[in-house]
């Protein structure tokens, strides 16, 4: 329970550090808005180092889309607090969308087993290379749902799909996964 408790008590600070970022950048601060690009540059990688496939350029050029977007944006933002959630939702948002207006490649491509690596240290390697591995959609559930904790109601609606698509495809990347890791 104690660890909990540190654990609630250390995303508070992080959440008014935030707040207060992004108060700072709407007013023009672009070191506040660094600060913010610090703190949550890591987290998205990971989500959209996934959600390429790895291909780690794609990756980059969608963090990159996400912030610009991110700062432009500031001021539609209604609780500063929860810039994270927001940043997230809005990185998902560019990366789903090249799919939908047809620029990603939607045929399964064949990856060598010793490619892609993630650029972070990965605690299981051949879980990430079997996951970048998967077919295009069903990557894309299995990491919005898995990793971005999203239910699949928001997944059928960021993908543009049925819940009952996304219930399959998940299955489809779990049934996948196992046979690849076996």
């Amino acid at each position: 329970m104690k660890d909990m408790e540190a654990t609630v008590a250390e995303a508070v600070p992080a959440a008014s550090t935030d707040a207060e970022r992004v108060e700072a950048a709407r007013r023009g601060d672009q070191q506040a808005f660094s600060g913010l690009y610090q703190a949550h540059a890591g987290r998205l990688m990971t989500v959209l180092w996934r959600l390429a496939g790895g291909d780690r350029g794609l990756a980059e050029d969608w963090l990159q889309d996400a912030f610009v977007q991110a700062w432009n944006k500031l001021d539609q933002l209604r609780d500063p607090a929860a810039f994270g959630g927001w940043l997230k939702r809005l990185a998902i948002n560019i990366a789903l969308g090249e799919r939908r207006r047809g620029r990603l490649n939607s045929v399964d491509v064949e990856i060598d087993a010793s490619a892609p690596e993630p650029p972070w240290p990965a605690a299981d390697l051949d879980l990430e290379r079997a996951i970048a591995r998967l077919p295009e959609r069903s990557r894309q559930v299995l990491v919005l749902f898995h990793l971005s904790d999203l239910g699949h109601a928001e997944i059928a609606e960021l993908m543009g799909i049925e819940p009952g698509t996304s219930k399959a495809q998940l299955h489809r990347a779990r049934n996948l996964l196992k046979e690849m890791l076996a």
